[in-house]
């Protein structure tokens, strides 16, 4: 398999975590969707990442959608996510919120070094945005009993926050006050000790 994109990306590398987790090998193309969006295009018309291509040259996009195959390949007993039931559902709404928060704090990015005029209203909606979402994983993790989320094993919802708290720390630094969410910070921390994670680190290098 070939994995495309930077590890920089929140999306990116919460895809290659599980590949690592999981036990997959796959090659890393690192490009850019800006400089290399020519080489992006011919496995994905919009130009995004992730992209991954699967040994028969299927190209699967959008990350929820490439771990919902990872998934499948590695079978339910190994599945990072619960099979089915309530668990599950909580499971995919954690991730939606991280993945939204990360979303947001990427169009945060774009509009302060993208655009000639920034809008100050556009802004603020992300900035409370991600704060608001922050406040609710907040919240959750300092409520779950165990290690991770979901008790004593690593999961998707646990890999999806702590990529995209990465990337808001190093983005947005004054935006994520490790004082206000302790409990992210302690998660995050935690993702960042593990060796999966250590293994696919980018760091965010666009200045304003």
């Amino acid at each position: 398999m070939i994995l495309i994109g930077q590890y920089d990306s929140p999306f990116v590398r919460r895809v290659a975590v599980a590949l690592r987790l999981y036990g997959m090998a796959y090659e890393h193309r690192p490009w850019s969707v800006f400089s290399d969006a020519a080489d992006v295009a011919r496995f994905n018309p919009l130009k995004r990442v992730p992209t991954l291509v699967l040994d028969d040259g299927e190209a699967l996009i959008e990350s929820g959608a490439i771990l919902d195959h990872l998934d499948e390949a590695a079978g339910p007993d190994r599945a990072l996510i619960a099979r089915q039931g309530a668990e599950r559902r909580r499971a995919l709404k954690l991730c939606a919120l991280a993945t939204g928060l990360a979303d947001k704090a990427v169009s945060l990015v774009y509009e302060r070094v993208l655009h000639k005029e920034r809008s100050d209203l556009w802004m603020e909606r992300c900035t409370g945005q991600i704060g608001a979402v922050l406040d609710v994983l907040e919240a959750d993790r300092a409520a779950a009993a165990g290690p991770w989320w979901f008790g004593g094993r690593i999961g998707h919802a646990d890999i999806a926050a702590g990529c995209a708290l990465r990337f808001v720390g190093e983005a947005h630094a004054a935006v994520f006050d490790r004082a206000r969410w302790p409990a992210l910070a302690a998660h995050s921390d935690a993702c960042e000790a593990m060796a999966e994670f250590q293994a696919v680190v980018q760091p965010f290098s666009i200045s304003a």
